[in-house]
C-alpha cells in the first residue's frame, strides 16, 4: 500500500512539473512574440523552427545534467586521468553543439524573418531568462512566507 502511495505521490509531483514547464514555455512564447512583434505569417513559419531548436538545445542540457551527476556523485578527486579527459571533452563537445545548432537555428530563421528581428531574438531571450528568475525569486519569498 504504501508503495502504490508512493507512485501515486511522484507521478502527481511529475504532473505538476510538466504543467509547471508548459506553462514557462507559454510565456517565454508569448514574451518573445511580443518582442519580435511577430505578424502570424511570421509566428507561423517561425515557431516550429525555434521549438526544434529548443528540443535540440534541451536534450544538450539533459546530458551535461547526467554527466553531472555522475561527476558529482564520484567526486572529482576519485576520477582516473582517462575519465577525467572524457568528462572534459564532452563538455567541449557540448559547447560546440550549442554553437552548432545556434548556427543552424540563425541560418533557418533568416530565412522566415527579417535581419532586424532575428537581430531581436537574443535579447528577448535574454529579458525573459532575466524575467523568469525574477518570477523564481519572487515565489521562493512568497512560499517562504
Amino acid at each position: 500500500m504504501k508503495n502504490i502511495l508512493i507512485v501515486l505521490l511522484l507521478l502527481c509531483s511529475v504532473g505538476i512539473l510538466a504543467q509547471e514547464g508548459d506553462r514557462i514555455k507559454a510565456l517565454k512564447r508569448a514574451h518573445i512574440t511580443d518582442a519580435l512583434n511577430l505578424t502570424p505569417s511570421e509566428a507561423e513559419k517561425f515557431w516550429p523552427i525555434y521549438n526544434a531548436h529548443e528540443d535540440k538545445m534541451e536534450e544538450l542540457r539533459k546530458q551535461g545534467r547526467r554527466a553531472f551527476m555522475e561527476l558529482r556523485a564520484n567526486g572529482p578527486d576519485n576520477l582516473t586521468d582517462d575519465q577525467a579527459n572524457a568528462i572534459i571533452d564532452a563538455g567541449l563537445n557540448n559547447k560546440t553543439l550549442e554553437l552548432e545548432y545556434t548556427k543552424e537555428l540563425i541560418q533557418n530563421i533568416r530565412k522566415v524573418l527579417p535581419p532586424q528581428k532575428v537581430v531581436k531574438l537574443y535579447r528577448a531571450e535574454e529579458q525573459f531568462k532575466r524575467k523568469l528568475i525574477r518570477m523564481m525569486k519572487e515565489k521562493r519569498g512568497r512560499d517562504r512566507n
